[in-house]
């Protein structure tokens, strides 16, 4: 067997052997989805879609932050 089989072998025999760790397991799925998916919608809401109507608008409102901030940085070093 070759070495990544049979890294993938012993993962799948680990966790095939669990009882408590299963049910961890699930808490750390279900904690990962509340705060990847619900925090992020609630904390970082696409600001460029709600204010923009197209990709162009978006896409020049980004490229004249991206100008306007670049000199003032390179000043400050």
């Amino acid at each position: 067997m070759n070495p990544l089989k049979r890294i993938i072998a012993f993962y799948l025999d680990g966790f095939r052997s669990m009882t408590l760790g299963k049910t961890l397991w699930k808490l750390i799925f279900i904690k990962m989805a509340i705060l990847f998916f619900i925090l992020k919608l609630v904390f970082f809401p696409n600001l460029l879609k709600k204010n923009f109507d197209t990709d162009v608008e978006r896409g020049n409102f980004v490229i004249e932050q991206l100008l306007q901030q670049a000199p003032s940085e390179r000043s400050s070093h």
